[in-house]
């Protein structure tokens, strides 16, 4: 994430420019390029890398200036001069520019492949968006996970990060994890607003990195429940019209249940003569009354303490995603009856992530400690080490260096002292 930082005033930025500048005529550069610094508590810098090319984050500055420094890059390179608009530009307003990658940040920055099923930002105003995938793109565990850069341009750093937050938040992000939650968290938390961001901000804030389950995600896992219903009664022979499961004298909840993450989500709704009644596992009842306004397989309107609420419903891919003025949830559909051949041996060690595998550090019949690295894994550039859950032994090796994984495949099973020994 970078923006126009508030740690940096006019006679600051200008030491910054000359020091730059300095640094360029030293190497005898030509061309677009970026010196980067690193900033003290008492606002001493100090040389970081020059980067000679254009960065990432190159939008802020276009947005802040009104230049195209793409375009600039070619006209030096063609050998014409600096043109009178860069030499005198002058910054106007703030711009936040993110990098949405495909990542699973509660599970420590893992990269996610996946199918984007649907990929949609909306146009805000002042939003520009530099995206490299659209609905159906196959994010593979190949190149690097970064989906898209969203920047946005206000007057004040505030109003930057509020319609950035704002555009992101309600983005359809369906079928890939991304770290979309946690640039939210980061744009509406009040330190990051204040300007009080180092290398310490993120330990600081366990919050934003792993949030905590709030009613929203059981608000929005009762629509996708819903959404089902709907979509079962467009199926049916006779009385479409009524909900699934309804009875006029009264009968047993329906139930369905979903995955997020590690945790199962049990559903169960009823419609009654008074109305709707629905509760999620873990949460109880939505605090308040909930009424359905209608359920379509794609759309479900609901209404909690007064307030009404519309909420978009896609099932693609075995999951069903839910968008909704107060947030986003993908749910895993969670089959009434589990594939015995599904379950995992305990102690089976499985891969988080597509990839391959570079180095195996274990053989079947070796003793290992907890945390021992047994299996490495390259993806999207990054290795990444699959370690011994328990004291153990190997009983089970089933990949070899070369090998390709996909997501919760077994790689390997560690079996306990005792169970080895019998």
């Amino acid at each position: 994430m970078l923006s126009r930082s508030p740690a940096v005033d006019e006679t600051l930025r200008a030491e910054l420019g000359s020091a730059a500048v300095a640094a360029g005529k030293a190497i005898g550069y030509t061309g677009a390029g970026t010196v980067e610094f690193v900033l003290d508590q008492h606002g001493a810098f100090f040389f970081l890398e020059v980067n000679t090319r254009l960065q990432v984050e190159h939008p802020v500055t276009e947005l802040v200036t009104g230049l195209d420094l793409v375009a600039l890059q070619l006209r030096i390179a063609e050998g014409h001069p600096l043109p009178a608009e860069v030499t005198g530009a002058r910054i106007d307003g703030h711009a936040i520019e993110v990098r949405l990658y495909a990542e699973d940040v509660p599970a420590g920055y893992l990269p996610a492949t996946g199918t984007l099923h649907r990929f949609a930002i909306p146009a805000l105003r002042g939003v520009r968006v530099d995206a490299g995938v659209t609905d159906g793109s196959v994010v593979s565990p190949h190149y690097d996970p970064m989906l898209a850069k969203v920047i946005a341009h206000g007057a004040t750093r505030a109003e930057a990060a509020r319609t950035l937050a704002r555009a992101l938040a309600q983005a359809s992000i369906h079928g890939v994890t991304t770290n979309r939650d946690l640039l939210v968290g980061i744009l509406r938390d009040e330190e990051f607003l204040a300007g009080r961001t180092d290398t310490g901000y993120l330990p600081r804030h366990p919050e934003l990195v792993t949030p905590e389950p709030d009613d929203g995600e059981a608000v929005r896992a009762i629509a996708a429940a819903l959404a089902l219903q709907a979509e079962h009664r467009t199926g049916a022979p006779v009385l479409r019209g009524l909900p699934s499961g309804w009875r006029n004298v009264g009968g047993p909840p329906q139930a369905v249940s979903y995955a997020v993450g590690e945790r199962t989500l049990d559903v169960t709704y009823a419609f009654r003569r008074e109305g709707l009644t629905a509760q999620v596992s873990g949460f109880g009842r939505p605090d308040g009354e909930i009424r359905s306004h209608g359920a379509a397989p794609d759309s479900v309107t609901l209404e909690i303490q007064g307030v009404r609420r519309t909420y978009a419903v896609h099932r693609a891919g075995g999951q069903t995603f839910v968008d909704g003025p107060d947030g986003s949830s993908a749910f895993r559909d969670v089959p009434r009856f589990a594939d015995p051949n599904a379950v995992a041996h305990a102690g089976s060690l499985l891969a988080p992530m597509p990839g391959t595998v570079v180095r195996v550090l274990a053989a079947t019949g070796d003793s290992v400690s907890a945390g021992a690295a047994l299996v490495v894994l390259e993806a999207m550039k990054m290795e990444h080490t699959v370690a011994a859950p328990v004291d153990g032994v190997v009983g089970e090796m089933h990949v070899a260096p070369g090998d390709q994984v996909e997501t919760r495949q077994v790689l390997a099973v560690v079996e306990e002292p005792e169970e080895a020994a019998s």
